[in-house]
């Protein structure tokens, strides 16, 4: 988050309910699927957390927008909003539980194509909006040249150094590069326990001494800043899916140990609001493990409100579409209707979750399953499918 969302964390398919087995078990076959609607609220919160940010937490554009500093329009709020740029490494310990979960039992192949279906559908609908949105008011975002909007569609702007379209979409080349190196070093050989404990201590040795190697490209390719984040919601799927035990907990502590200082240095610097507190910082941090462990626990089961699983199927395409298309709303409705802030900026969250709404039900799911039954390899005489 994209910030995003990100990956956030994208939202992902139902988590399993399971009860403990042995980590040399291995998955039970034909497990029964349900969802965990609190990971669904969850999703949901650090999304608004980092709309909250984009809105009343930084200047830059949404000051121009605004056309004025959001900490002066709203003084009280943008102190909090502040603190929202890290709904990001939230969004980042939840994708680390469901990837763990929804790359379990699967093959290589069937991974690839859920994250792809997952992914591009709504993605590319926002690249479309945003894109429009930039010709119709490029004091907003700048205009989108062709060849932009193009290499935007891979997903893969970054590494080839083009600007991006959609702001967020930083978080959604974290979230690839983390999709690659699970699917890659665990999925490839099936999913267990303990392939799962090798990569995450596997992953936490390279992100720490990748810290003084000094080289780009290993930097870019373990991510030490977000590494402890993933890995922590990997372990915290472990406990879930085979109870408790030191060694899990040992991992989740170690992540939580390294990420609340990777995102301390990282963040506390001057914002928007003011100066962001290392104890705020550390407190949201460790609330962020401390969520997502209370659901691997089992401790939100009696949270099964419906509108739960709305919010979850929601929280991607906000994600996408919320920050720059929710700067033209709030321009429009600033200056054209001369809406008070406190109407326009509740006015602007509702546009964009009802936006999201409409990508959801129109494109992602008509188009993703249709996505992903493309992607199978056509049968051909003695071979099977990928």
């Amino acid at each position: 988050m994209s910030a995003s969302s990100p990956t956030v964390s994208p939202p992902a398919p139902a988590p399993e309910r399971t009860t403990p087995r042995s980590p040399a078990a291995g998955p039970a076959p034909g497990r029964r699927r349900s969802r965990l609607p609190a990971l669904d609220g969850l999703r949901l919160l650090a999304a608004l957390m980092v709309c909250l940010y984009h809105y009343a937490g930084r200047g830059g554009t949404v000051a121009q927008s605004w056309h004025q500093e959001p900490s002066r329009l709203f003084p009280t709020l943008s102190q909090v909003a502040v603190y929202g740029c890290l709904g990001v490494q939230f969004f980042f310990v939840i994708s680390g539980f469901v990837i763990c979960m929804s790359g379990w039992g699967r093959t290589l192949g069937d991974f690839f194509r859920s994250r792809v279906a997952r992914l591009y559908p709504a993605y590319w609908v926002a690249l479309v909006l945003v894109t429009a949105a930039s010709l119709a008011l490029p004091a907003v975002v700048h205009a989108v040249r062709p060849d932009e909007f193009l290499v935007n569609l891979t997903m893969l702007q970054q590494p080839m150094g083009a600007p991006r379209v959609l702001g967020v979409c930083w978080t959604l080349w974290v979230e690839v590069r983390f999709y690659a190196l699970f699917a890659l070093l665990v999925v490839a050989r099936g999913v267990t326990y303990r392939r799962v404990v090798l990569f995450c201590a596997g992953w936490t040795l390279a992100a720490v001494l990748c810290r003084s190697a000094g080289n780009e490209f290993l930097d870019r390719l373990v991510m030490p800043e977000y590494a402890p984040f993933f890995i922590g919601g990997l372990a915290l799927y472990l406990v879930h899916r085979f109870g408790g035990g030191l060694l899990p907990w040992g991992i989740v502590a170690t992540s939580w140990l390294l990420g609340q200082y990777t995102a301390t240095r990282g963040l506390w610097h001057e914002g928007a609001g003011g100066v962001r507190s290392p104890y705020v910082v550390l407190l949201l941090v460790t609330l962020a493990f401390a969520a997502v462990a209370a659901v691997a626990l089992g401790w939100t089961r009696r949270a099964e409100w419906p509108w739960l699983v709305t919010a979850g199927a929601l929280t991607y395409p906000f994600y996408l579409v919320h920050e720059h298309l929710g700067w033209f709303v709030i321009r429009v409705l600033r200056h054209t209707l001369a809406l008070p802030p406190w109407p326009v900026l509740v006015t602007t969250v509702a546009v964009m979750l009802a936006l999201a709404w409409l990508i959801h039900r129109f494109v992602e799911e008509p188009f993703g399953p249709r996505l992903r039954k493309a992607l199978k390899s056509p049968r051909t005489p003695g071979s099977s499918r990928a």
